[in-house]
C-alpha cells in the first residue's frame, strides 16, 4: 500500500461534510429565530423598568423638596428646582438628585405641577417607546383610569 493513500484518506475522514455544516447551520439559524426575539422584547421590557425607577427617584426627591419646603416645585420646568436651589426657597437642602437624566429612549421626562391626574401634588411620566404623550405606553406615576 502506498502510504500517501493512507495519509489521504486520514484526512478526508476527519473534514466535515457539506451536509454535516448545512446541518449545523440550520440549527444554529433556528436557535437564534427562537432566542433573538425573546432577547429584543427583553431590552424593551429594561427600558421600561428603567423609566420606572427614574420616575421613583424623582419621586422621592420630589417628596424631600415638599418636605423642606412646603410645596412641590412648580410648572414644567420644576424638575429643574431639584438640583438648582430656586431663588424663592430659602428652606432647600438640595441638591436633591444630581442630574436629570432623559428618559431611557433619550426623550425628556414631563414634570407639571400640580398635575391634571395629582392635582394635590405632581405629575411625572415619561412618553415611552414612541416618544409621544398620551398613549398606552407611557410610563407614569398615576395609575390609568380604564
Amino acid at each position: 500500500m502506498n502510504p500517501n493513500h493512507r495519509r489521504t484518506n486520514r484526512i478526508g475522514q476527519e473534514a466535515f461534510t457539506l451536509v454535516e455544516l448545512l446541518l449545523v447551520l440550520t440549527i444554529l439559524g433556528i436557535l437564534a429565530a427562537l432566542v433573538v426575539p425573546k432577547m429584543v422584547g427583553r431590552s424593551e421590557q429594561a427600558r421600561t423598568v428603567a423609566a420606572r425607577t427614574d420616575i421613583a427617584t424623582f419621586s422621592t426627591a420630589l417628596d424631600a423638596f415638599e418636605v423642606d419646603n412646603g410645596y412641590y416645585p412648580k410648572g414644567k420646568g420644576g424638575l429643574g428646582d431639584l438640583v438648582v436651589q430656586p431663588r424663592d426657597c430659602p428652606n432647600w437642602r438640595g441638591p436633591y438628585v444630581k442630574e436629570i437624566p432623559k428618559d431611557p429612549w433619550g426623550n425628556d421626562y414631563v414634570y407639571e405641577a400640580p398635575g391634571r391626574h395629582n392635582p394635590k401634588s405632581y405629575d411625572l411620566y415619561s412618553a415611552g417607546p414612541d416618544g409621544r404623550p398620551g398613549n398606552e405606553d407611557d410610563i407614569t406615576n398615576w395609575t390609568a383610569r380604564r
